[in-house]
């Protein structure tokens, strides 16, 4: 018999909220933390990838050891960047709606300090923080943790290169005798080195690494490539998910900017992501993503952290990572909330061998995804240049006589002929001919004869 929220200790108040947001049976890793944090005062590690429900983990047994009455930050959530800070302030917002008095902030980077430090002057009971940000309040004396019970390290195996150097900072001027609590979908050394040095030595650990870091509802597959076939393998898979959202991943923010472009220009719905874009303009396009209005986002590793789009089918590592969690990071984000999804990875012959290890270590089914032919990769990329030519707006400012000069070369052809010309004349431009009409029978008998002759 499946657990309910009451089963776990979760108030009837909140129960009550999260009925009213859908939420009716935990996940595993709610079951399994629930309790704890509810009962227990050690430290606490939870592993578990990224869209099992982690914020609810910590959140509900959190918010419901928050005293409103108190005029001190008694909660700081740390996330690894702007878009997961936004997520989990969101949830808990929500979480939280029906405690009364209750105070919520979000202190995060790539907007205004100023009304983030006003913000801070009201009675705030939670501070939802990206690390850099933090570090700047705390500086500037602006933000006050001696009160904080309860401090959230969310995400940490991606936070610890932004926490290198700042976590001191952030820790001394909290209470020692605070509870620590670090969420990771793995732990590699960098997060033991935390957990050694930050964390008690009575830690209560809850969640398998391994076991549960691979989505068992995506499909993983791979294809081969040379260089001067990449985009356009891309291209070619791209058009057969067409009304479906899918992220592609890249390395680094010039390949999502170059990449992004090449989509623009062949009129495929995106939109880019990366840390150097200002907040304003990764709210838009990640608001423009959730709503369906562009269909593919183009991102880095670290920008696309918190991303959680349920619609998302695919997702294409158009780089291959250099570790090997994040490539389960990355494949994490489809698959969401119960639904099937795919993974794509598009390599060179000499990335082979390192997915095939990827695959063995953790226990991943790959699949061999089926290369198109040249012939097929010629089609489709005439089917995407006709779109680009269905998409393109009318330019207004062409004057009406040479307007009206081209109507009357084209006015006695039918739109069958007009169409027989211009995909003849793409053809001559683009020299794909042979690709395109070997099937042909009269023009394969005609280059036939003219052999012969």
């Amino acid at each position: 018999m499946s657990k309910l929220f009451s089963d776990l200790g979760v108030s009837s108040t909140m129960i009550n909220t999260l009925a009213g947001i859908g939420m009716v049976t935990p996940t595993e890793i709610q079951i399994q933390s629930i309790p704890v944090i509810l009962n227990q005062q050690d430290d606490f590690v939870g592993l578990a990838h990224t869209g099992t429900g982690k914020t609810a983990a910590f959140g509900l047994p959190l918010l419901q050891q928050v005293e409103v009455e108190s005029e001190y930050i008694q909660l700081v959530v740390l996330a690894p960047t702007r878009e997961l800070g936004k997520q989990i302030y969101t949830n808990l917002v929500s979480f939280g709606s029906d405690i009364t008095s209750l105070s919520i902030a979000e202190i995060c980077g790539g907007t205004a300090v100023k009304p983030q430090i006003e913000r801070l002057e009201q009675n705030t009971h939670v501070v939802v923080a990206t690390p850099g940000r933090l570090i700047d309040l705390i500086q500037r004396g602006k933000i006050n943790l001696k009160g904080v019970r309860n401090f959230v390290l969310d995400e940490a195996d991606e936070m610890v290169l932004s926490l290198k150097e700042g976590l001191d900072k952030i820790v001394e001027v909290m209470p020692k005798q605070k509870r620590t609590l670090l969420f990771s979908a793995t732990l590699p050394g960098s997060v033991k080195q935390l957990v050694q040095n930050y964390l008690s030595k009575h830690v209560t650990q809850v969640g398998t690494e391994l076991h549960y870091t691979v989505h068992q509802g995506v499909a993983h597959h791979y294809v081969v490539v040379s260089p001067i076939e990449k985009f356009n393998v891309l291209l070619h898979f791209l058009s057969g998910q067409e009304g479906k959202q899918g992220i592609i991943f890249c390395k680094t923010k010039a390949a999502v900017n170059k990449l992004a472009k090449n989509l623009a220009i062949n009129k495929i719905s995106s939109g880019a992501i990366h840390g150097s874009l200002t907040q304003g303009i990764r709210d838009r396009i990640m608001e423009q993503f959730r709503e369906g209005y562009i269909n593919t986002l183009v991102a880095t590793d670290v920008a696309a952290r918190g991303i959680d789009v349920k619609n998302t089918s695919y997702v294409v590592h158009y780089h291959l990572p250099d570790a090997m969690e994040t490539y389960i990071h990355r494949s994490g984000r489809t698959a969401r909330a119960g639904a099937k999804g795919m993974s794509l990875a598009i390599l060179q012959e000499d990335e082979i061998e390192k997915m095939k290890f990827l695959g063995q270590e953790y226990e991943i089914d790959l699949h061999e995804y089926a290369k198109p032919s040249t012939q097929h990769i010629e089609e489709n990329n005439t089917v995407v240049w006709a779109n680009k030519i269905f998409k393109t707006k009318p330019n207004k400012n062409i004057s009406e006589a040479v307007r009206a000069s081209v109507k009357d070369i084209f006015h006695h052809l039918t739109k069958e002929e007009l169409v027989d010309k211009i995909l003849a004349n793409y053809v001559l431009e683009h020299k794909t001919s042979d690709v395109l009409v070997k099937d042909n029978p009269i023009q394969s008998k005609k280059k036939k004869n003219k052999r012969q002759r």
